[in-house]
């Protein structure tokens, strides 16, 4: 086992474990000097023929066509190892088919016929076209004013195969395609998409706006949660009294205000430190994507910990013993009491 992991950090040294028990794999498969970005999700037992292949947009785009055959040699391999070597062989093949494909141009109407959708559709529209014309940015405004992209990979066939369309949304965006389609429909789809999203944007704006965004730092379209703070009254009233203040003809943030008696501190008075701590163990805020959820329950300690890294030190003291999902053990601050709830697994 461990010569087979050694050659597979060998052969593949920019895909490593992302956990203890090697069971998610991350990284990058590197074929023709070109690394691509792909995941590998394994079950307990780490058979490949149950296991999930996660790739990027490009390289998913290159493997397409290849599913089947991926999917033989996953149910096949008997290790890591020897399928990725798989994967490399047929990636290899199909980026040699694409570059044939690739290297006869498509014929004089395809850019012809291209140059007149742009030109009903409005050059100003147009944000980015590259020198083969496979890859066009269209912008757009919702009713709000706000500026949208969307992206287009033309195929060599187009408009008989329907592009490829790449959308900062914050739900899946489709596009209803037929041969005599052009991208003039598909902008049309865009706009009518951009419409139906609009009050979800209204109210993120407002969110954004007027609160204190703890995380993400820089939100995109696509972002559907906020942690945001919050300064709550000292003698609020019980929700269950103050739900019948929920007034649908205010915004998202004033109910809130109401019903939960909380306010919502200006972004200019505020520090992020002073509601993003640190975890108590390893010193860092975000740990694999995770925040400090954990928190001591001493009145005069309230150290945050990460619940994978409070599950490891509690798991290396003798003193520790844990009842069914229950880890009981020492704050590594105060070394007052502290107990971890685990989950269905562990973390």
């Amino acid at each position: 086992m461990e010569e087979t992991e050694a050659s597979l950090l060998h052969q593949f040294p920019l895909l490593l474990p992302q956990n203890r028990a090697k069971t998610v794999y991350e990284g990058f498969i590197t074929a023709q000097g070109r690394d691509f970005h792909l995941k590998i999700l394994l079950p307990e037992d780490l058979q490949l023929k149950n296991a999930r292949l996660l790739c990027s947009w490009k390289l998913r785009t290159i493997l397409c066509g290849y599913h089947q055959i991926i999917q033989q040699r996953m149910k096949h391999s008997p290790d890591l190892m020897s399928f990725m070597m798989e994967l490399k062989m047929v990636l290899e093949v199909a980026l040699k088919n694409k570059q044939e494909i690739h290297a006869l141009p498509p014929p004089p109407q395809f850019y012809s016929s291209l140059i007149e959708e742009i030109g009903i559709l409005g050059w100003d529209k147009l944000v980015y076209v590259d020198s083969c014309f496979s890859t066009i940015k269209l912008k757009a405004e919702d009713a709000s004013g706000r500026e949208h992209l969307i992206t287009l990979k033309l195929k060599a066939k187009y408009p008989a195969e329907s592009p490829d369309c790449f959308v900062d949304f914050p739900v899946s965006f489709s596009v209803s395609w037929t041969p005599k389609s052009s991208i003039i429909s598909i902008h049309s789809q865009f706009l009518a998409a951009l419409e139906s999203l609009k009050t979800f944007w209204d109210v993120m704006d407002e969110i954004d706006e007027k609160t204190w965004v703890l995380e993400p730092e820089k939100p995109t379209r696509c972002a559907t949660a906020r942690r945001i703070a919050v300064v709550v009254k000292p003698l609020g009233i019980k929700l269950s009294r103050n739900i019948h203040l929920w007034d649908p003809e205010n915004t998202l943030l004033q109910n809130l205000k109401d019903v939960l008696e909380i306010d919502f501190p200006a972004r200019a008075i505020l520090e992020k430190s002073d509601f993003s701590m640190d975890c108590g163990i390893c010193y860092a805020y975000q740990l694999d994507g995770a925040i400090p959820d954990q928190v001591c329950d001493y009145s005069q300690c309230g150290q945050p910990f990460h619940q994978i890294c409070l599950y490891e030190w509690l798991r290396g003291l003798q003193t520790s013993r844990q009842s069914f999902n229950i880890l009981f053990g020492e704050c590594p601050y105060c070394s007052k009491p502290i107990t971890l709830k685990m989950s269905g697994r562990k973390p």
